[in-house]
């Protein structure tokens, strides 16, 4: 199957070979003896022959992200595996199927990221729905959120929507072990884009409890709004996906975010945590007022929506603020509530913060000024006791690692690469290179990219997905 827009580019991009890539190298080294550095952007892999000026970043893949194919019916349907990430599209006003081998015991949650392509035309009512269901066509679970639309912004943006199998009391459906079905549906209207989007799905299973605990939702949490967080704004890019989401700790962070740009963080929440959080666009030359230009969502640690918050624009600072949250605990999941059910563990959420293509009309096409205000409260507490220790990563718990990471502004794992000539560019930062440094720094960038490319090989061979790239942003 072939799968256009967002990963054409980066799939031819990605069979370049080591002589290429030598050629490159050996190219720059030419310059650097003739000339000192100049700064330029990473070697990037796109969707398209470049990265024009004010265009959005492309949505960067998930590195270990298989190609599949939808089926047009369940029996035909491939199989997705626990703990796997998959490439896929979805065509105008189709269904599309995918199967699902599932036990008895484990909870199952899948999610689906579409890609319109940037520029194409989506109404408010435009989006995906996501179900899981039995061999009867039976969902399995209404309770949990299972579409997405783009809202009043109509502007085109990563959409993700998510479906789950919950194992509990009898009246729940799709308890037994079995064949089931991942349905993901696009609905467009007439007067919009028919172009094909892209896909990206998760499957994540969540082990049983050892011993069943509360099986009802608390009622009441702190709700009240927490004091500002104080402190000097401290810079870090945000990543295009939820696969390079750039890690947040408790702070004000600075950014900057481009009209059609949806830009992705990520923040370790233990269990008994609260997560508050408010983005504010700062001040932008022009006229005009757009009455939902900025957008906050927030996605569990399975991607799963929980919820977000907007704002209008008239060049002034604006911000827009997530309602407060319940902590972090396991009997979140017994409720309707999607805010109160979507804190149901611990791990990584997800920020995405889009702001509206038809803010380059009214306003500046370059980058506005963007701060993130992220609170974590609460004290972390004891993780309910799950059956066997393999789980996903970032999900069920939050590790000391990743701690560290928010501490740092780490990328998520699996997200894109600086690329090699990035790299370079770091390695040689200093001006005035002698021929003998340049033929050290050129033997030592040769060794790394071999060593690069030996691990890519073996990627590329289990049907890995290039990454996308993080041209320099303005500020």
């Amino acid at each position: 199957m072939t799968i256009r827009g967002y990963d054409e580019g980066w799939r031819v991009m990605g069979r370049r070979t080591v002589w290429w890539r030598g050629r490159m190298v050996m190219t720059c080294l030419a310059a650097l003896c003739a000339s000192a550095v100049l700064p330029g952007p990473a070697q990037g892999q796109t969707h398209g022959q470049g990265k024009a000026a004010g265009t959005p970043d492309p949505y960067a893949f998930a590195e270990d992200a298989q190609l599949v194919e939808g089926a047009s019916n369940a029996i035909e349907a491939a199989q997705l595996a626990p703990g796997g990430t998959y490439q896929s599209s979805v065509q105008n006003n189709e269904k599309v199927y995918y199967r699902l081998r599932l036990d008895s015991v484990s909870n199952a949650y899948v999610s689906a990221t579409a890609l319109p392509r940037t520029g194409t035309k989506v109404a408010s009512s435009d989006g995906i729905k996501v179900s899981l269901q039995d061999p009867a066509g039976r969902s399995c679970f209404s309770g949990d959120a299972e579409e997405a639309r783009f809202g009043p912004t109509e502007s085109p943006r990563p959409l993700t929507a998510w479906a789950s199998r919950r194992v509990g009391p009898d009246e729940y459906a799709c308890q037994t072990a079995g064949t089931y079905s991942v349905v993901v549906e696009r609905t467009s209207r007439a007067d919009s884009s028919p172009d094909e989007w892209s896909l990206e799905l998760q499957y994540v299973s969540e082990p049983a409890l050892k011993k069943t605990g509360p099986t009802t939702a608390p009622e009441t949490w702190n709700s009240a709004s927490p004091e500002p967080v104080s402190g000097t704004a401290k810079p870090r890019r945000g990543g295009t996906s939820f696969n390079d989401a750039r890690a947040l700790e408790q702070g004000i962070w600075k950014d900057g975010i481009q009209a059609g740009q949806t830009l992705f963080y990520r923040i370790p929440v233990d269990w008994g945590q609260q997560l508050y959080a408010t983005a504010e666009l700062g001040a932008a030359d022009g006229d005009g007022f757009l009455g939902n230009a900025l957008v906050i969502s927030l996605h569990n640690p399975v991607r799963a929506f929980v919820d977000d918050a907007r704002t209008g624009y008239d060049g002034t600072p604006k911000s827009a603020a997530l309602e407060p949250l319940p902590a972090v605990a396991y009997e979140n999941r017994y409720t309707l509530d999607d805010q109160v059910s979507g804190m149901r563990f611990a791990g990584w959420y997800y920020l995405a913060v889009h702001l509206g293509a038809e803010a380059a009309e009214k306003f500046s096409d370059g980058a506005i000024d963007l701060m993130l205000s992220v609170r974590v409260g609460g004290a972390a507490s004891a993780e309910p006791a799950y059956k066997g220790a393999a789980r996903p990563r970032g999900v069920f718990d939050v590790t000391e690692e990743d701690n560290e990471a928010a501490a740092s502004g780490a990328g998520a794992t699996g997200g894109r690469d600086d690329g090699d000539s990035d790299a370079t560019m770091k390695l040689v930062a200093a001006g005035g290179i002698g021929a003998g440094s340049v033929l050290v720094l050129g033997l030592g960038v040769w060794t790394v990219i071999a060593r690069r490319r030996a691990g890519g090989t073996a990627a590329m061979a289990g049907g890995a997905v290039a990454r996308g790239y993080e041209p320099p942003r303005a500020r």
